[in-house]
């Protein structure tokens, strides 16, 4: 069942764009892993937050990515770009009108 992680991450001051370059960098390993979509965002009112939206195979393909080497060094090296505020929601996709 298809599976959606979508983050709130919040930065410590004006290291949003910092954070957005490590996760919209190349990655074609999670396509891989099972991720459909891993889409970043901002808004200029919250000048210290990313939004992260990942779709993901099923959840236990987005739990098995977050093994990876290749995820964990882009965890590790995002890591001290964060302040510790954090918010979000999960939840497997039960259907949608623009899919069969």
């Amino acid at each position: 069942m298809t599976f959606v992680n979508a983050g709130i991450l919040g930065t410590e001051p004006g290291r949003r764009d910092d954070l957005v370059g490590i996760l919209t960098r190349r990655n074609d390993t999670l396509r891989e892993l099972g991720c459909e979509l891993y889409d970043v965002g901002v808004n200029d009112d919250e000048s210290d937050t990313v939004f992260v939206v990942e779709v993901w195979r099923d959840a236990a393909a987005h739990r098995e990515s977050l093994q990876h080497p290749a995820v964990q060094a882009a965890i590790a090296e995002a890591r001290p770009l964060l302040n510790g505020e954090f918010g979000g929601f999960r939840f497997d996709v039960v259907g949608s009108p623009l899919r069969d």
